[in-house]
């Protein structure tokens, strides 16, 4: 039923944007991006923080007019750094923290644009990549680990600021191709061709790329870092050809498919194999 009521809400929401385009195409835009870029959840209140974010070091830091905020589980001067994804929050590493808080290294998991505790109304790869830009410059994390678009916002930090201090990279079911989520985003409203060119127009002007060059795997060719990428075969959000795009492209990676773990990728037997790879020298 409410995927009836999802799919029924979204073709209305795509009937007036159409409608709008032929009247004022650039409101149509807006609209649409807002829609696209904002999250519904994930957002989480200081008086009734998840268990998980209880009792710990808390940091604030700022982009630009912004703040955001990181959790720290302290421990020796190795650090690895929790970059969460869509319409989630810190808190989402609970089930990990159980096997890598025992590695006796410092964790820091951080609160993207617009969740958590942190401020915004906008998410999208570019920006976290800067709020990662910030917080890395202070820390300089040897192990990063994204889930999701989180996993997309590594990429680009790597790609843009060329970081060679972190040793290893960690991405559990990252898109790759933008391109392929903005299309998707497109087809599920039913939009027409002339907002789906005004959004890839805006990308550009926006986060300065072109969308088919908008790729993680693109940028992967040139990283150093060793990584190891998993994606399972049922993932309905990030499909598994993003995560092989992922594999041929990252010269020093471990790949992994998982089957049946869907897009969240909560496993015992994958977290402990994560371990162990940190472990490595």
């Amino acid at each position: 039923m409410r995927k009836i009521q999802f799919l029924i809400i979204t073709k209305l929401l795509g009937l007036y944007l159409n409608a709008l385009s032929y009247v004022d195409l650039e409101k149509a835009k807006s609209k649409a991006y807002q829609l696209f870029s904002q999250p519904r959840k994930g957002r989480i209140k200081k008086e009734a923080l998840p268990k998980t974010l209880e009792n710990l070091t808390y940091e604030t830091f700022e982009y630009q007019t912004e703040k955001f905020q990181t959790y720290i589980w302290p421990g020796n001067d190795d650090i690895i750094l929790l970059v969460h994804g869509w319409e989630s929050n810190a808190s989402r590493w609970k089930k990990l923290l159980q096997y890598i808080k025992p590695l006796g290294k410092t964790i820091i998991a951080i609160d993207g644009p617009a969740h958590g505790l942190s401020d915004g109304k906008e998410f999208n790869a570019p920006k976290y990549a800067e709020y990662l830009n910030v917080l890395i410059q202070k820390y300089q994390p040897k192990t990063v680990i994204g889930h999701s678009i989180g996993g997309a916002a590594i990429a680009f930090y790597l790609n843009k600021y060329k970081n060679t201090s972190i040793d290893k990279v960690i991405l559990l079911g990252a898109p790759s191709d933008f391109k392929i989520l903005s299309d998707n985003f497109v087809t599920l409203l039913s939009l027409n061709k002339k907002i789906k060119r005004q959004l890839e127009d805006y990308y550009l002007q926006k986060f300065n790329i072109h969308i088919d060059a908008f790729s993680g795997h693109k940028f992967a060719e040139n990283f150093t870092q060793k990584a190891f990428i998993a994606h399972d075969t049922e993932d309905k959000v990030v499909l598994i050809d993003e995560g092989r795009k992922y594999s041929k492209t990252w010269k020093n990676a471990i790949y992994i498919e998982t089957i049946g773990l869907g897009h969240s990728m909560h496993d015992a037997n994958l977290y402990q194999k994560i371990a162990t790879f940190i472990q490595l020298k």
